[in-house]
């Protein structure tokens, strides 16, 4: 992906990073404690524990560790580092048997040093402690075995008393008793003799040296409150880039010009870019309101586009904005204005606000614009042009109240544009459409062009309706609004009708990536002719130009240069013959070309006799 689309896309999905920076703040403050602590676990020490040499029989390793785990341990240590905080001291050690006869303390510490002092600090607690408690064993085992062996000796004394004064039969008798009473002292005084000697030394004893090696630290064990959360940051927007970018994959939606082209195969004839909350809540078209703001300026390219590429009628009204008014009546009764069509096929396309601003830059050239409000479903352009309330199409194509088109035209608050309200629905709106041609052909004689605002294609019937009372149709789409198959069907839709399309208008539109060789669709005739016949083109081009005399300089600048028109579809309606003298018929005559794509089109109806009056006019306050 290219950068600028990395930037467009990371700008589309800013809410998803900003929510995903958000949580992962809020998830390291709650999980990483408070203040700038200091990191415990840094260096890792071991020191392992195990009887002395002879003390084996007598040291019980359960015994050695139940003393090792109690808390007198971790006091004393505490005690000999001058740390208070014994509890924190605790959590920084654990302690384990190893085997039968070996037990390891490991400790953790911000420090190498710190963490060995605290190991040899609880190794020798753990010596010292269990070596007093053994003393304090064996000094009551010594005073038990001492009166045990007083009164062992009283019995011995006594028993030597009656052998002395015994006969030699009795002597006999008392020998076993005097031999056992002195076994048994012998022994009592050989284990007095053995626990003072055991009360005297140590039972238990460090075994090697401190081992201790560095660990690494993590997000929960940085050193300071205010780095975990710069990672924690960091971590969120990770989490967040990577998650737009999975959206943008799985999203479809057609947001750059060549995607509309490719969706619909039809070209995009102005590019719209994304307006603010501010001006997209404006009561005015934007044209008026702000003029020099570059989305006027779009619209005012996708005006000079239409005109260039649109129904003939269009283009030939150019520089005839400045007509006086009698002029301007007798050209409007002799050539009827054309009928440009502004759809969508979804809603919140755009499609009333691009009817708004173009009719406002169409003005600008001098033009009259009489805009009809068809969208019965969600009529908004009243609001566009601060126009009233009252009666409009629906009534007019109805015909139930106040039938006649000249009064329904109102003032709006653009200069050269009138208005006809969607008025108030009452029908089925699909019904209303079946007057449209009817109606349509008494507007044509009341502007130079006339605007129509449809309802979305895919959603209603009534655009599919009108298509074919217009001259041409103007597609607009909304940036991330429609998805491929969408547009696809639109397409087909409207590649059904044979109604020329001028093009659509990309609104809200991002950077594109470059043109894209579009292949025209089965239906729709290309635009471009074969090589041999571009060929055979330039070739009868040079011969004629061989043959034919010379044109004079002031000839050739007073003619204008020839108008391509292309090859007509099947079914689609002929426009009458000009009556105007000298007019060519249209489509035919020198300015004709075969293989183009046909942008013309007009119902079979023919102008009034005489010039008449337009409405329009007087709407608009001209005088007469």
């Amino acid at each position: 992906m290219e950068p600028a689309n990395l930037f467009t896309v990371l700008r589309r999905y800013w809410r998803l990073l900003a929510g995903c920076t958000v949580a992962a703040l809020i998830v390291g403050f709650v999980l990483t404690p408070t203040g700038d602590t200091v990191d415990n676990g840094k260096w890792q020490c071991k020191v392992a524990i195990t009887p002395v040499a002879g003390a084996a029989d007598t040291v019980r390793a359960d015994q050695v560790l139940s003393y090792a785990q109690g808390s007198a341990v971790t006091t004393a240590a505490a005690q000999k580092l001058h740390i208070t905080d014994v509890a924190g001291l605790s959590a920084r050690r654990t302690v384990a048997a190893a085997s039968t006869q070996m037990l390891v303390f490991t400790t953790t510490g911000p420090t190498q040093q710190s963490c060995a002092d605290l190991a040899a600090a609880l190794s020798e607690a753990t010596i010292t402690g269990y070596g007093q408690e053994s003393k304090k064993s064996a000094d009551e085992s010594i005073k038990r075995l001492r009166a045990q062996a007083d009164a062992q000796q009283q019995q011995l004394d006594d028993l030597q008393k009656q052998f002395s004064r015994a006969n030699a039969t009795d002597q006999a008798k008392l020998q076993p008793q005097l031999s056992t009473a002195t076994a048994a002292l012998t022994k009592t005084l050989g284990a007095i003799a053995d626990l003072q000697n055991y009360s005297q030394t140590d039972a238990i004893q460090q075994w090697g040296s401190i081992d201790a090696k560095e660990l690494g630290g993590n997000l929960l064990t940085s050193p300071t409150r205010s780095v975990r959360l710069v990672l924690a940051v960091v971590l969120g927007l990770a989490l967040g880039v990577v998650a737009a970018l999975m959206l943008s994959r799985m999203d479809t939606r057609l947001r750059t010009r060549d995607g509309v082209e490719e969706a619909f195969n039809l070209p995009v004839i102005g590019e719209i870019p994304r307006l603010s909350r501010r001006l997209r809540r404006l009561r005015e078209p934007l044209v008026t309101a702000r003029p020099e703001d570059p989305a006027t300026e779009a619209y005012r390219s996708l005006r000079s586009t239409l005109l260039l590429t649109g129904p003939r009628e269009l283009s030939v009204q150019l520089g005839q904005g400045g007509l006086d008014p009698d002029d301007r009546r007798a050209r409007q009764a002799t050539g009827p204005a054309p009928v440009v069509l502004v759809m969508s096929g979804r809603s919140g396309d755009g499609r009333t606000t691009t009817v708004a601003n173009l009719a406002a830059t169409l003005a600008e050239t001098g033009r009259q614009v009489l805009v009809l409000d068809c969208d019965f479903r969600q009529p908004g352009l009243r609001g566009q042009f601060g126009a009233d309330e009252g009666p409009g199409m629906a009534e007019l194509l109805s015909g139930e109240q106040l039938p006649n088109l000249v009064d329904l035209i109102r003032r709006t608050n653009v200069s050269g544009v009138a208005l006809i309200t969607g008025g108030n629905t009452t029908a089925y709106p699909a019904a209303l459409v079946l007057r449209a041609g009817e109606v349509l052909k008494l507007a044509r004689r009341h502007a130079d062009v006339v605007l129509i605002d449809s309802s979305p294609l895919l959603h209603a019937n009534d655009a599919y309706d009108l298509v074919q009372h217009a001259d041409t149709v103007l597609v607009t789409v909304m940036a991330g609004n429609v998805r491929p198959e969408e547009a696809d069907r639109v397409s087909e839709l409207l590649a059904r009708t044979g109604v020329p399309v001028a093009g659509v208008a990309l609104l809200g539109a991002e950077g594109t990536t470059g043109r894209r060789k579009r292949t025209p669709r089965p239906g729709r005739p290309a635009t471009k002719a074969a090589p041999a016949e571009k060929t055979a083109g330039k070739a009868t081009g040079k011969a004629a130009a061989k043959t034919a005399p010379p044109v004079p300089e002031q000839q050739r600048r007073a003619e204008p240069p020839p108008r391509v028109e292309p090859q007509r579809r099947a079914g689609e309606h002929q426009r009458p013959a000009d009556p105007r003298p000298g007019a060519p018929v249209y489509g035919e005559g020198p300015d004709r070309r075969d293989g183009a794509t046909s942008w013309g089109r007009r119902p079979a109806e023919l102008p009034p006799e005489e010039p008449v009056e337009t409405t329009l006019q007087l709407r608009l306050g001209e005088e007469r």
